[in-house]
């Protein structure tokens, strides 16, 4: 009787059981997702803040040389300031994101919000010194926003897609970029002050820019959470065979088994008798007296199972049923030590952070400025005043459409081969303009070229420098990068503007172009090692 009460009671094992390793597998129906809700916001941002940023970038080499009567010294030197100045301050910004426990976007909103209110300050800067200071705080700005708004991108990605996730950012951000320019170019057309309009409307479009990362945009610790929702999405919970939910057939107070128990009456089957105790100290097992499976700690025989006591567990504990146990509580993570400038400049002793970081300065010192290559094109096709605004359209439109194929190249064929190919790029179009070939062609091969170097470098850099800083400073570790890199390219637009005004563009050209292929023959054999850092997004 008791057999056979027990057979009618006892719970099946469900059918649709998944195994550990059918779990794992992702769900049928679902994709994987690729990119993380925080890089799509933050790419939102960079849009907007992009068309506010590109409006006085295309007319500002103009408003200067042409508007203001400024020499090519004194623009290089506001040029090196306006890309530059933010190296000083990438660092401190850095170091604030990643000491403030997640106030990554809190530090970049304060870098948005001084870029935006410098734009209509131009407005009243007549003069070489006004103008720098109002472009040094833009910049300042800038360098506040930049680290922690690419620390968020790399947490809230995987390692796998981290390129794609920058690849896809700079495309959004690169949209702005050319929109940027030809709202410009209308502005001048259909207004008599058209510098003092650009300047407002920029304004304007800067401010909707910050509104949108306040609202939108979460902040450090929810982008790692959005980073694990990424990861986990088309792909079941592993959990342990046995039971439907993965459960303990003791912390259910029920046999999992699917044999019966019995009373004081014989084993059914070959098992022995009653009275006889398995190895396990409990009683018989039942049919062909198999071990416990460990997946549902249940016996493998068909039969029933007996034991002096009465109805037991067959799950080699001897324990009858009974209330569920209280849970053991987890042991409470220890704090992580809290991020100082001295550990964000101790990153510079990783051999492979170091070598990212000598080569992108290597670099930057032969990287001549966007606002010198569209003067250099201005002057070598004859494009007329009106027409300069739409320059950059031509960089922004190549670096939009080869910014994500590009990303996805370096994650598969390597960064590194990437990002010294760009300067390849760069190297190519410094060719075209020194070479005597002329025309519309000639024009949009540079653009070409141009866009493609900022493609393959901009986002490609920053997942490199990724992969060799730990979480808990990324923002400093990305910040070290960028700082060396602004600084050389600082330097690069005082020297070549003061060689433009000694010997003339075409030599200070040559003399960039050289200074470029033997840094990327030097990039070449820094190449950095393997990361010796886990490169995660999450920790």
């Amino acid at each position: 009787m008791y057999v056979a009460d027990s057979r009618a009671v006892a719970p099946e094992a469900p059918a649709t059981t998944p195994s550990a390793d059918s779990a794992a597998r992702p769900r049928a129906g679902r994709r994987r997702a690729a990119v993380a809700p925080t890089v799509l916001a933050l790419g939102t941002v960079s849009l907007i803040t992009d068309v506010s940023s590109e409006m006085v970038t295309a007319v500002l080499p103009l408003y200067l040389v042409a508007g203001l009567g400024l020499s090519p010294l004194g623009f290089g030197l506001l040029d090196g300031i306006y890309n530059g100045f933010s190296a000083l301050v990438r660092l401190v910004g850095g170091h604030l994101a990643d000491r403030g426990g997640g106030r990554h976007k809190w530090v970049a909103g304060a870098g948005y919000a001084l870029s935006a209110a410098c734009k209509p300050l131009l407005l009243v800067a007549q003069t070489l010194t006004p103008i720098g200071l109002v472009l040094a705080a833009d910049r300042t700005g800038k360098g506040l926003r930049t680290a922690p708004r690419d620390a968020l991108i790399s947490l809230s990605s995987t390692p796998e897609n981290r390129g794609r996730a920058f690849g896809v950012h700079r495309a959004m951000d690169t949209a702005g970029a050319l929109l940027g320019p030809l709202v410009a170019f209308l502005i001048l057309r259909a207004t008599v002050d058209g510098y003092d309009a650009v300047f407002m409307v920029s304004f304007c479009v800067a401010v909707v820019g910050v509104l949108v990362l306040v609202l939108f945009v979460p902040g450090g610790a929810a982008a790692q959470a959005g980073a694990a929702r990424v990861s986990d999405t088309g792909a079941g919970a592993v959990r342990p065979s046995g039971t439907g939910a993965g459960v303990r057939p003791s912390d259910t107070g029920a046999c999992a088994g699917s044999g019966a128990m019995s009373g004081p009456a014989s084993d059914s089957g070959s098992g022995p008798a009653y009275g006889s105790r398995s190895e396990s100290g409990v009683g018989s097992k039942s049919g062909s007296g198999a071990e416990p499976d460990p997946g549902t700690g249940t016996g493998a025989g068909a039969g029933a199972s007996s034991g002096p006591a009465g109805l037991e567990c067959a799950t080699g504990t001897g324990a009858p049923a009974g209330p569920a146990p209280a849970p053991r509580p987890r042991p409470r993570p220890r704090p992580r030590p809290r991020p100082t400038l001295r550990a964000a400049l101790a990153l510079l002793h990783r051999p492979e952070l170091r070598r990212i970081a000598a080569c992108a300065l290597l670099l930057g010192l032969a990287t001549v400025s966007d606002s010198f290559v569209f003067l250099l094109l201005q002057r070598r096709l004859g494009v007329p005043d009106r027409w300069f605004a739409l320059l950059p359209l031509g960089t922004a439109a190549a670096f939009l459409l080869l910014a994500v194929p590009l990303g996805r190249l370096a994650d598969r064929a390597g960064r590194w081969r990437v990002f010294v190919g760009g300067h390849g790029a760069l190297l190519l179009a410094y060719a075209l303009l020194l070479s005597s070939w002329q025309g519309k062609a000639a024009a949009c091969a540079v653009l070409l070229l141009h866009g493609g170097f900022y493609a393959a470098t901009d986002g490609v850099l920053m997942a490199a420098a990724s992969d060799s800083v730990p979480s808990e400073l990324r923002s400093s570790g990305l910040a070290l990068v960028q700082t060396g890199q602004a600084l050389a390219r600082f330097v690069c637009s005082l020297g070549f503007g003061a060689a433009w005004t000694a010997w003339g563009d075409r030599t200070a050209l040559t003399a960039s172009a050289v200074l470029l292929a033997l840094c990327a023959v030097l990039a070449l054999g820094l190449r950095p090692i393997r990361p010796s850092v886990p490169s995660e997004g999450l920790v």
